[in-house]
């Protein structure tokens, strides 16, 4: 017999399947056009501050965001069944079909019960209880937030040392005042991706969703987590607008024989839900995955993969 959870979840992908892609679109796009017009404009709003899933330009009649997204559902529904189906915890489950709800149906209701008000970003104490030794690796480091948020939830003996990296100035020197008062951090102007040498990026107007580019006009020295760590790694927090896929293909060997927990943001791309759990298993098959929702009610963003060590 099937839960509530499950039921509401494969009667949703039920329905998705029974459409083709330009049935699934004009489903969403009538979903949209429902919503009062505020809510549409703030949620045009939204998406057109980030070059992640697409625009949405009502004035135009142009609706990128929801393309995209139908064809995602259209071509790649059996990837959500199958994340679906190697989340470890039925929490990871709602909060999977909330997300798929909300980009399918504007759900607001489901998303917003999803929303973790209790624990740390990225730190769950019902899946991590307690740290200890740990080589924690900040990866888009910000100004120190969510290393603070790691010692605040654990303590200042939960950790061996600490390594941030980060590719703003100005963030690393508020970082650097922000954690001055802890020992064993360490901050790095460096970019982590696949390959070592020289990346670009321009500065955005959000400090916290800088990102590399080819054709940016600040370089910045770029490494892989393999090369520039030799120590063994026990948890990696990355939140990298973006790069975390080709980040995850540059420690992948220590993904392999250190096998850290990982706490991956997965929702800057339309498909990095998909692609990141499955890659992770190519490398190292002995994690059990789990989502956590921490964005807001509207559009399903900062939605993290916390994958753990099986033993």
């Amino acid at each position: 017999m099937l839960n509530f959870i499950d039921k509401r979840f494969y009667t949703l992908i039920g329905d998705i399947k029974s459409k083709d892609k330009s049935q699934i679109y004009n489903h969403m796009l009538e979903k949209f056009k429902a919503l009062p017009l505020l809510t549409q404009f703030s949620i045009q709003q939204f998406l057109n501050k980030f070059d992640y899933w697409g625009k949405i330009e009502i004035e135009r009649l142009n609706y990128e965001m929801i393309e995209n997204k139908a064809e995602v559902f259209a071509t790649r529904i059996d990837d959500y069944v199958e994340l679906y189906n190697n989340l470890a915890d039925y929490k990871s489950k709602n909060i999977l079909f909330s997300i798929i709800s909300n980009f399918y149906n504007f759900d607001f209701v489901n998303l917003k019960y999803c929303m973790e008000n209790v624990y740390k970003h990225y730190f769950d104490l019902d899946l991590m209880p307690k740290c200890e030794n740990e080589v924690f690796v900040d990866v888009g480091a910000y100004t120190g937030d969510s290393t603070i948020d790691f010692i605040s939830s654990y303590g200042e003996n939960s950790y061996k040392k600490i390594l941030c990296y980060e590719i703003c100035k100005e963030n690393i020197e508020k970082m650097q005042k922000n954690l001055e008062n802890y020992k064993n951090i360490y901050i790095f102007e460096k970019a982590i991706t696949n390959f070592n040498g020289t990346t670009h990026f321009d500065k955005n107007a959000d400090l916290s969703a800088n990102s590399t580019s080819s054709g940016g006009e600040l370089a910045v020295e770029a490494v892989t987590l393999d090369a520039d760590i030799k120590d063994k790694i026990t948890m990696v927090k990355m939140d990298i607008e973006g790069g975390e896929m080709n980040a995850l293909i540059g420690m992948k060997n220590h993904i392999k024989n250190d096998t850290p927990t990982l706490l991956i943001s997965v929702y800057h791309n339309n498909t990095d839900l998909l692609d990141i759990p499955k890659y992770i298993s190519t490398i190292n098959k002995n994690y059990n995955y789990h989502l956590r929702y921490y964005g807001g009610p509207y559009y399903a963003t900062e939605i993290v993969l916390i994958a753990l060590p099986k033993n």
